[in-house]
Parts: C-alpha cells; structure tokens; sequence
C-alpha cells in the first residue's frame, strides 16, 4: 500500500471517528466537517489537498452511509476553509430548502378552519377587543 493511501485512510478515520460517528450518536440527519479542522486534528503538514479528496472520496462516502449535500469554501476546493456538509442515507429525508417562518405556513390553518376562516376569526377578535380600561 503507497504511503498515500495510508494517510488517506488514516484521515478518513480520524473525519468518521470525529465527526459521522458523533453525529450519529446526535440522532442528526446532517452534519459538517471542515477541511482545516481534520488537518489539524490528524496532525498533517501540508497535506490539505489529500484531506479534501479523502473526505470527498466514495470510500469515505459509502463506508459512513452519507452523501455529500454541500461543499462551501474557494472556488479551488483544496483549502483549510473548504466545509463538507453530509447527509446520512438512512436519515428521514425533511425538506431543509426552507427556512423556519416557511415551514410555520399554514400550521395552524385546521384551527382557523374550525372558526370559519382567519379573515372571520379576526372579524370576530377586533369586535370583541377591550382596549385600556376595558373599552370598546
């Protein structure tokens, strides 16, 4: 086995140890890894190229059950900078492409349903309203 291929394993060990196996145990369906992060914690040397490839790499994929979701960081991909976002392949699939205000819409719409509508349940608030000193 080339010299290579041992630090890649070696690195691809440290990310699932570190990473994928804590955010497993977090019950997370999404996680991150930064490049610079595995370096350091590898105790590499000039070696970011070799981390971006090994945490990118089908074998680091397919031995953790993740895919690769997003990649954010310098256009090159091989800097300390560059962040990994993974997803587990067993995790419920949720729709993260919305914020939180967007998955709130329409949460209470069977409530408003029951009252007649939200236009007629306001209706009915403003008409009962109490403003200081109990007045109308």
């Amino acid at each position: 086995m080339s010299p290579t291929l041992k630090v890649s394993d070696l690195v691809r060990e440290q990310a699932s140890r570190s990473y994928v196996q804590a955010a497993r145990r977090k019950g997370v369906a999404r996680f991150s890894i930064n490049v610079g992060d595995v370096h350091r914690e590898s105790k590499l040397q000039n070696r970011v190229p070799l981390v971006c490839m090994a945490l990118k790499s089908g074998k680091f994929l397919d031995s953790n059950g993740v895919r690769l979701v997003s990649q954010t960081g310098p256009q090159s991909g091989l800097s300390t900078t560059v962040t990994y976002t993974y997803e587990f392949l067993d995790a419920p699939h949720a729709d993260v492409s919305q914020d939180a205000w967007s998955r709130l819409r329409g949460a209470l719409k069977d409530v408003f349903h029951e009252l007649g509508g939200g236009e007629s349940y306001l209706r009915e608030e403003r008409e009962h309203f109490q403003g200081p000193g109990g007045q109308q």
